[in-house]
């Protein structure tokens, strides 16, 4: 905008009125309000309907018919209690579980966990790679090989699916879970099962040892750590009143939203286990433990043509939906731990290139039919994981200092250490066994001997994480950021000029920004800060999100605008946007007709471009004014 003396630009006027969020203080009645917080749980949901489930869903299922869908049933609760707590902690701390770990374990053990995390995030993408795969093979008839290649190109799908913006994506996603129950219903159908036997199933029951088996992989294929972080994170995009109403009224409806979203995935899964019972099962085929080898039977079995097809298309929409909401689970652990933010395609593309590596040398050194030993692997890796997710989770809901009064009581505490007691149990178990198959299959002594250096460390680290708050009452939380600076940088004194204009990141750049802003400035000039949060939240939910960092971003912009007040600049406003600055901050600038714009010059350019992202290359194009690139 013109001023007296001359153009000024850095960023724009507080707009409140423009940031449409999710406000449930206006909702009226028992329903809308349940509407209104509807939504995270779903998202979360698909991870308990992977390919990973698949396999011991199936397994199960034809070795033991009906009898341990209970077991499905018992890790459902466990999953709506651990998902409960998390979105718990996520609504009254403002905190996600990645960010609260940060705050409170030493760096190294952050680190440490943060590379578990990503190994856990890697290791599920390999199920969702080889299920996408497996699911194009049976369909379109080509090499599993194939498949696994054409996985590669699903980050277009994540692109598009990004630029339509979080209702878009929430369609799509819901989309793929109706494929996914439709598929399972007409299977179900199809295959006529004994719903008497189906309700006999529920009866707690262990046939012999290689049901144990099976049931604690159905356990550990089920709960799975990077969904905790997930839903930490999105229950904060919910605006509401912040009193004890408000903070009860949200810790109910996202239990409701949790309790209804994730027994859809167990209706899924028990689906799943029934169509494997009823159709090897019964028929006398008790050794199908392979997708592969359950598809290539379902046609000779039922003699339907579209068994199979429906299971691959159920297949593929697993993958893909499971593999949209990993992607941003990766985004909020690599931000929440290490503070590192990355633009979610190469975020994608980055973990699919990681998880399509091990892929590929299995499949052409071992063939296809080791694809799912991988996919079995996979899972106990995301066992091995589970466990330093749940201990800090319970640690943290338990914690006044970071629940105050909504801290879990002592009843419910007792059940998430039994359940995490059983999980830890089950798990010790399951990678115990894993081990001496690996023994009996001859694998190579070296690396033998460090898988059991690896284990004997986790465990040293997971009983240091159980131990350390009952030794140390927990400690105040760290103020944490995404950005380097919590207040505004010096002011390095120069000469006074006229005009100028600033976008802001709340990074060191920002002192030469401001050092130069005022440089062409006087006390006239109407200064315009922007600001976009870009945290996964924002990126899924735009303008609806109501998370921590957008709390801080908010209060230091205005903290900038307060002090650069008192130095005598009276015309300062900020604007705040939620999501790509990309998009934003030419929308914002030509909005708000200044006469000059300056960004900030950050020392990177070509590959770091690439991964973090060039704002200023993308937008210059689509500003009418004047750009000062300030160093």
């Amino acid at each position: 905008m013109k001023t007296k003396r001359g153009f000024l630009m850095n960023t724009t006027k507080k707009t409140t009125s423009n940031n449409n969020q999710v406000d449930v203080t206006k909702r009226k009645g028992f329903f809308r309000k349940l509407l209104a917080f509807t939504g995270p749980a779903y998202l979360v949901s698909v991870g308990y309907m992977d390919p990973g489930n698949w396999a011991t869903d199936i397994a199960g299922g034809s070795q033991f018919g009906y009898k341990l869908i209970w077991i499905i049933l018992l890790s459902n609760i466990m999953a709506i209690l651990f998902q409960s707590l998390a979105s718990r902690l996520g609504i009254v701390s403002g905190k996600d579980l990645a960010q609260a770990s940060s705050s409170h374990y030493p760096k190294p053990i952050n680190f440490i966990l943060w590379i578990m995390s990503e190994i856990a995030i890697i290791s599920t993408d390999i199920a969702e790679l080889l299920g996408t795969a497996i699911g194009i093979s049976l369909i379109f008839k080509v090499p599993i090989l194939w498949g696994v290649v054409i996985t590669g190109f699903d980050t277009l799908i994540l692109l598009v699916i990004n630029k339509l913006g979080i209702r878009k994506m929430e369609a799509f996603i819901i989309l793929l879970i109706f494929i996914i129950g439709a598929s399972f219903l007409a299977e179900i159908i199809i295959s006529k099962p004994d719903y008497q036997n189906i309700l006999s199933g529920f009866v707690p029951s262990i046939p012999n040892s290689t049901a144990l088996y099976i049931g604690i992989g159905i356990i550990g294929a089920t709960i799975m750590p990077h969904n905790l972080y997930l839903h930490s994170s999105l229950v904060q995009t919910r605006k509401f009143n912040r009193d004890k109403a408000g903070l009860e009224q949200a810790i109910k409806f996202n239990m409701v939203d949790s309790v209804v979203a994730l027994n859809l995935a167990f209706l899924v899964n028990a689906a799943i286990l029934i169509v494997a019972a009823a159709v090897f099962y019964e028929s006398g085929n008790t050794n199908v433990g392979d997708i592969i080898v359950a598809d290539q039977m379902l046609q000779p079995i039922l003699g339907s043509k579209l068994a199979p097809i429906l299971f691959g298309i159920a297949l593929i929409a697993a993958g893909q939906s499971s593999t949209i909401t990993g992607t941003y689970a990766g985004q909020v652990v690599m931000e929440g731990y290490i503070h590192l933010r990355l633009q979610p395609w190469v975020r994608r593309l980055i973990t699919r290139l990681i998880a399509i590596i091990p892929a590929l040398l299995v499949i052409i050194y071992y063939g296809e039919s080791a694809s799912a030993g991988l996919l079995i692997l996979s899972q106990v890796i995301l066992s091995l994981q589970l466990s330093f997710a749940v201990v800090p989770l319970i640690h943290f809901v338990s914690s006044k200092v970071f629940m105050k009064e909504y801290a879990i009581k002592i009843k419910m505490r007792i059940i998430a250490w039994f359940l995490a007691a059983v999980i830890m149990g089950l798990n010790i178990v399951l990678v115990y066994q894993s081990l001496v198959d690996w023994f009996d299959d001859g694998i190579n002594s070296i690396l033998y001997t460090f898988i059991i250096l690896v284990i004997v460390g986790l465990i040293g680290l997971l009983v240091y994480i159980i131990v350390e708050p009952f030794l140390k009452i927990l400690r105040k939380p760290k103020t944490v950021s995404i950005h380097h600076l919590d207040d505004m940088p010096e002011i390095v004194h120069v000469e006074p000029y006229q005009n100028i204009a600033l976008a802001l990141d709340f990074s060191p750049s920002d002192s030469s920004i401001l050092s130069h802003t005022l440089h062409l400035s006087n006390f006239d000039t109407r200064i315009v800060l922007i600001h976009i949060v870009e945290s996964a939240g924002a990126t899924i939910y735009g303008e609806e999100i109501n998370d921590q960092e957008t709390l801080i971003d908010t209060n230091l912009l205005e903290t900038y605008a307060t002090k650069l007040r008192t130095m005598g600049y009276k015309n300062v406003v900020t604007k705040i946007g939620f999501g790509k600055p990309t998009n934003l901050l030419p929308k914002f600038i030509n909005e708000e007709q200044v006469d000059l714009a300056v960004f900030g010059a950050h020392g990177h350019a070509g590959f770091k471009d690439l991964v973090f992202g060039s704002v200023f290359d993308r937008v210059k194009h689509r500003i009418k004014v004047p750009i000062l690139v300030a160093k």
